[in-house]
């Protein structure tokens, strides 16, 4: 369970490293619109952190329950963020690789999603 929370860690610190660069030294280089682009890909990331925490600080999930929700979380942060960084800041186009950014936003929904039955589980055995 530690290492989920080492893994966020990282990825809140990367994401505020990220924000900060990108509002500082790109905002000379990319466009107003990838600048967009770019800063919706650190705010995804920054939220699912800290749903991270919570999820991995909640006692009533299991250590198998949050380790789904963290991989499922963590697959999403690298995928939609992380090719939305790659797009932006490297030579790959979105047309070369369109299909990772919703399979990192289908990572997302199915986090919440599994988190969400979880919830519903516990409310009817309540």
């Amino acid at each position: 369970m530690f290492k989920n929370f080492v893994i966020t860690c990282f990825l809140g610190m990367l994401g505020i490293i990220l924000g900060a660069f990108g509002a500082h030294a790109l905002k000379e280089v990319l466009t107003s619109e990838e600048l967009v682009s770019f800063n919706t890909a650190v705010r995804y990331q920054m939220y699912h952190v800290i749903v991270l925490l919570f999820v991995n600080g909640y006692d009533a999930f299991s250590i198998k329950q949050k380790n789904t929700i963290s991989l499922l979380f963590f697959s999403g942060i690298f995928l939609f963020s992380g090719s939305i960084y790659a797009i932006q800041l490297t030579e790959l186009t979105a047309k070369s690789i369109w299909f990772i950014t919703p399979l990192g936003g289908l990572f997302f929904i199915l986090g919440w999603a599994f988190m969400l039955t979880r919830f519903l589980k516990k409310m009817r055995n309540k």
